[in-house]
């Protein structure tokens, strides 16, 4: 890492896992553009760092994120049509940067997430939450649409609940997002921290390169028509990885019953 002073963001690295934590408590972890260009930089840079294997969002206080920031709004509702495109832009691209991460992301969702919010968890490939975590996705009661999140939180609660809920901004509890897929793990929030340990545990445990490469390979394939082209694809891919020093060392290791050298 760098040594760069962030302002909005706590960032911690402990062995393989790196935590990266909203720390705006004051304004409920509502995010302004300091927060998504630190955002931006801090997955970039963590996704590049040779020892982290594992990366997790968190935040600070009794909530998760509640989205934009007042200020930051205030100062948009001046904004021409040109400053709002490349305003929105910034948050595009900190959202796709967490996305497309190399590094799996688990998002600890300790308290309520709305509108933006919303948009970061989406991003991150695990999401965990508390019992009491409400969810909303509040844009229309502003006269604005989540155009911008609307990818990632597709991807994740489906079209038919998105439907619903882009168009009511009804709160949601996490119990309801589990059911509709959003959410992976439901737990009590004295549970959350040993959740979130359990299933980090699981991601460093396995190869690094298999990891990221398992990944790309959701991405990828979600969605696709099973044709010539796929099978063709997807034999590639396992042909790519087995030849891999991670993919020899993996299979070599179970045959000889010991621990992959990623773990020594």
């Amino acid at each position: 890492m760098s040594d760069y002073t962030y302002q909005t963001l706590n960032i911690a690295i402990a062995g393989n896992v790196a935590t990266v934590t909203l720390d705006r408590p004051d304004v409920r972890n509502a995010f302004n553009e300091t927060t998504i260009a630190e955002l931006t930089r801090a997955f970039d840079e963590l996704g590049r760092h040779d020892l982290v294997r594992a990366i997790v969002l968190a935040a600070s206080g009794p909530a998760f994120c509640a989205g934009a920031d007042l200020n930051w709004m205030k100062k948009m509702a001046a904004y021409s049509h040109s400053e709002n495109q490349a305003d929105a832009l910034q948050l595009a691209q900190m959202l796709r940067t967490i996305y497309l991460c190399p590094k799996p992301v688990v998002a600890r969702v300790q308290g309520d997430c709305y509108a933006g919010g919303m948009g970061l968890v989406a991003a991150c490939d695990i999401i965990v939450a508390a019992e009491e975590v409400n969810f909303c996705l509040s844009e229309v009661k502003l006269g604005l649409i989540p155009a911008t999140i609307s990818p990632y939180v597709i991807k994740a609660m489906g079209e038919q609940a998105s439907r619903r809920y882009f168009l009511t901004a009804e709160r949601f509890s996490a119990r309801e997002g589990k059911q509709m897929g959003l959410v992976h793990e439901l737990v009590a929030a004295e549970a959350l921290d040993a959740t979130v340990a359990g299933i980090v545990k699981a991601l460093v445990n396995n190869s690094p390169n298999a990891v990221q490469h398992a990944k790309v390979l959701v991405r990828d394939i979600a969605g696709q028509t099973v044709d010539d082209a796929l099978l063709a694809d997807t034999a590639e891919r396992i042909a790519h990885i087995r030849a891999s020093e991670q993919g020899r060392e993996g299979v070599q290791s179970f045959l000889e019953k010991r621990k992959p050298n990623w773990l020594q």
